[in-house]
């Protein structure tokens, strides 16, 4: 067993415990202390009978709010509307309605002496200000007796869990374990207060009073229930419970499990101990109702075994539950939990996660108000999708909460921490609060529950269906001592006249079936990195590689992944990474995902190429270097840089980096740049495969400029001089047949011209043999100009002559030299 400690919003450490074995979720250890939880409960008044408040007035800190009357079955059919003061701010908030109550106990806790009515408490944060108004809906004429107004500080977490380590014997309090001795029960230093003050006693200190005075509109309420049936205790069947290790993180995070197998707990261990289900208690804050004989559940609820792993939790003891507060003793147990029933707590969801286990102490303190045994849900789970344990008696067993009336016995209440109506239409007006879409590590969490809990009993969450007994004589729409068949995951209105869990989490109970039943659902592989690089639909490396890959189903409740290469696993993550290193040999391969529930089905993703290479690419050939047209300078002449690079796989690019730098693309073969006159320049490329491998060539070329001093000319030429001529000097001829010749040394050869809107045209010989006529006309003025090139193999020795064609009109041609490469 391993507990983790899980920093709370930084007030101190709440623990979140697991265990790899099939004996479920620990608890905090012996070591750490509930957390002080305090109520303030002030009286209503009222001029009538059918209206009570309590004047704006300043208050103790508090954080939840809470109504309640005298009477269980007393009901109050109007509106209760309250406002808070920030503690941060000092300003007050709009007027808020409670919601009517809706998780109720079943009789045999209803009914009991001094259970209290109330609304469904309402968490405000940290808050020193209060106002409350009571209105009774039209026609009726009086409210209950009794009103108060509940103020509950949470306390604040200071406390640091023990850390055991996994398979270590574990003095902590656990789903599997609650296998403390007496000596090892934690003696609570702080202890939940409660105190009433008389209706509207005392003057408040800060006198800053709410300007809205309107009265609430009046509201018509659900029959509220008068059961007078007790549920009985019958003995369990088979069940389940295994978790994952857990190591400290610095927040909370949704429940994980690495494996969907574990052995069974041994029994009794999953049953709590005497001494923990009566702790010891300082004589002044002994847990109400305590019984002065302590002794076991009759029957014993039978241990439990699943196929699924049990989920990580904050137990109990991890939220800073105080266990001197609710009834001592064990719960009511039921034969078998047949149904989920989802709830949410009507309560804002713009809380933090760091938030969540004092909202969870909050509603325990208010069901403790209203007198009840203890919190009435079995497992909460807040937005970030970190499960909360809820009523005492050990989770894997089929524990009788208070949340869902009349169909309490044989059912689990799941309450997601926050308000799921409608944005706007439908069931939005159901709360005073602005509803939410539930996250997908919400919607995980609570699969995850059903999955384990389910797979007790061998029950399907999706297809599955449970068949409870109705336990109340008033639950409006159902018969007492009828048995109604339910969906394993229902909403709270399958069971009850409410909107609970409000209609978009209501709208999303099959996705949660779907995510508890299996099997993981959109799996696809991501891509590649870690040296892996993408072509076309293919991944290529030298060897090693990153896989990455997502799936639809949220990790709650996907046991681990595994990376298949050529079907064969190479590689084992959690459910929680998505992401893991391989290395593959040279050749062609196939990279698959599979994916485990937490049910034990596997889902196979589909295959993605990858290919080991590490066979360099090639330069069939040494790179070439030629002259090319353009713009001549006595430092750059213009050339192109040819290749051809090969790869056995696929090749990713080339590379310059001499003279100059510059990529290209796999299919590209030639290079435009220039290169330095009279310098032996070296020319530089490297090619790379997509797998990173790469090989290199290179060649040196020297560019030369040739002027006409070194030419041999016929006919009439003039020489002109100027700064825009190569050397400041260049020859013209308008003399038809007029010629010059050069005779040079070398494998790559350019005209160079000067044009204009009057220029003529020449005809050029190359050797002897007349190759083409060249136009030297341009509509504007441009200088030192590479009008013509022509390249060989190799270096050899050849002539260029340039003859006048005197064309008519525009006769002159003016040139400025050659440009030769050797």
């Amino acid at each position: 067993m391993a507990l983790g400690a899980v920093v709370l919003g930084g007030a101190g450490v709440a623990v979140l415990a697991s265990s790899a074995s099939d004996g479920g979720v620990a608890a905090a250890s012996a070591g750490t202390a509930p957390i002080k939880t305090s109520v303030r409960s002030l009286g209503l008044t009222g001029a009538t009978a059918s209206v009570k408040s309590l004047a704006a007035r300043s208050t103790a800190p508090f954080s939840m709010v809470g109504v309640t009357w005298s009477g269980a079955h007393a009901q109050l059919r109007g509106t209760v509307e309250v406002r808070t003061r920030s503690a941060a701010s000092g300003t007050w908030t709009r007027w808020l309605a409670m919601a009517q109550p809706d998780e109720i106990p079943d009789p045999a806790e209803l009914d009991r002496p001094g259970v209290r009515g109330g609304m469904s408490p309402m968490w405000s944060g940290a808050s020193n200000g209060v106002q409350v108004r009571v209105v009774a809906a039209h026609g009726v004429a009086t409210l209950p007796a009794g009103l108060t107004v509940d103020l509950i500080d949470p306390g604040k977490a200071r406390t640091t869990g023990a850390v055991v380590a996994a398979g270590a014997a574990s003095p902590a309090l656990g789903l599997a374990g609650y296998a403390l001795t007496a000596s090892d029960t934690p003696t609570p230093t702080d202890t939940t207060s409660y105190t009433t003050a008389p209706a509207d006693s005392g003057s408040p200190t800060d006198t800053t009073t709410p300007s809205d005075t309107a009265s609430p509109s009046d509201t018509t309420t659900p029959t509220s229930a008068s059961p007078s049936d007790t549920p009985t205790s019958t003995s369990p069947t088979d069940a389940t419970t295994s978790a994952p290790a857990s190591t400290a993180t610095s927040s909370v995070s949704p429940s994980t499990s690495l494996s969907p197998t574990a052995s069974a707990s041994p029994w009794p261990g999953q049953l709590p101990t005497l001494a923990q289900a009566y702790p010891s208690c300082p004589a002044a804050s002994g847990s109400p109702s305590a019984s002065a004989t302590q002794t076991e559940p009759s029957p014993l609820p039978a241990s439990t075994t699943s196929k699924v792993a049990a989920p990580t939790v904050v137990t109990r003891a991890g939220w800073g539950a105080d266990e001197c507060a609710r009834e001592s003793g064990y719960p009511a147990y039921g034969a078998a939990v047949k149904v989920m029933f989802v709830h949410h707590t009507d309560t804002t969801n713009s809380y933090s996660c760091s938030d969540s286990p004092a909202i969870v102490r909050g509603i325990y303190a208010e069901h403790l108000r209203q007198t009840w045994r203890d919190i009435g849900y079995n497992f909460l789970v807040d937005k970030c999708g970190t499960i909360f344990e809820g009523r005492f008696g050990g989770m894997a067993l089929p524990i009788v909460g208070a949340q869902t009336y009349g169909f309490n016995t044989n059912s689990m209440g799941v309450a997601a921490i926050g308000t799921y109506t409608d944005f706007s239409g439908g069931d939005s007006t159901a709360s005073t609060f602005p509803g939410a879409a539930p996250s997908k590590a919400m919607l995980g969490s609570i699969a995850r529950i059903a999955a384990w809990k389910f797979g007790m009993y061998g029950e399907n969450p999706s297809t599955g269906t449970g068949s409870l007994t109705e336990g109340a004589s008033d639950s409006h729409g159902f018969t007492q001592g009828t048995s109604y068949s339910f969906q394993p995951v229902s909403g709270h209105r399958n069971g009850f006249a409410t909107d609970c869990p409000g209609n978009q989490l209501y709208a999303q109970l099959g996705t949660i079936r779907s995510y508890a039943a299996g099997p993981v659902s959109g799996l696809s592989v991501t891509g590649m990195s870690g040296g892996a690089a993408k072509s076309g639909t293919s991944y290529y490396t030298k060897g090693a590689a990153n896989v990455a890959w997502s799936a639809a189903t949220p990790s709650a409740v996907i046991s681990g992944f595994d990376v298949l290469v050529d079907g064969k696993a190479v590689a084992h993550t959690s459910g929680t990474t998505f992401s893991a290193a391989i290395s593959v040999a040279p050749g062609s391969h196939t990279v698959q995902i599979r994916a485990t529930h937490i049910t034990g089905t596997t889902t196979l993703s589909s295959g993605v190429s990858l290919v080991g290479d590490t066979t360099a690419p090639t330069f069939p050939a040494t790179p070439s270097v030629r002259l090319r047209t353009g713009t001549v300078s006595s430092t750059a002449v213009p050339v192109t840089v040819g290749w051809k690079a090969a790869d056995n796989a696929a090749l990713s690019k080339v590379t310059a980096s001499a003279p100059s730098t510059a990529t290209f693309g796999p299919t590209t073969t030639s290079w435009s740049t220039s290169a330095k006159p009279a310098t032996s320049d070296l020319f530089a490329l490297k090619a790379s495969d997509v797998a990173g491998n790469t090989a290199s060539a290179s060649v040196y070329r020297t560019p030369h400029l040739i002027q006409e001093t070194s030419a041999t000319r016929t006919g009439t030429w003039t020489r002109r001089s100027s700064s825009n001529y190569l050397g400041g000097y260049s020859y013209s001829s308008s003399a038809a047949k007029a010629s010059i010749s050069w005779t040079f040394t070398g494998r790559s050869v350019s005209w160079i011209v000067s044009r204009s809107s009057s220029s003529g045209q020449a005809y050029i010989y190359l050797d002897g043999t007349k190759i083409t006529t060249v136009d030297l006309k341009s509509s504007t003025t441009q200088y030192r100009q590479a009008i013509w090139t022509k390249t060989w193999s190799g270096s050899a020795k050849h002539t260029l002559k340039i003859v006048v064609v005197g064309t008519s009109g525009r006769p002159t041609i003016t040139t400025d030299g050659i440009a030769t490469i050797s």
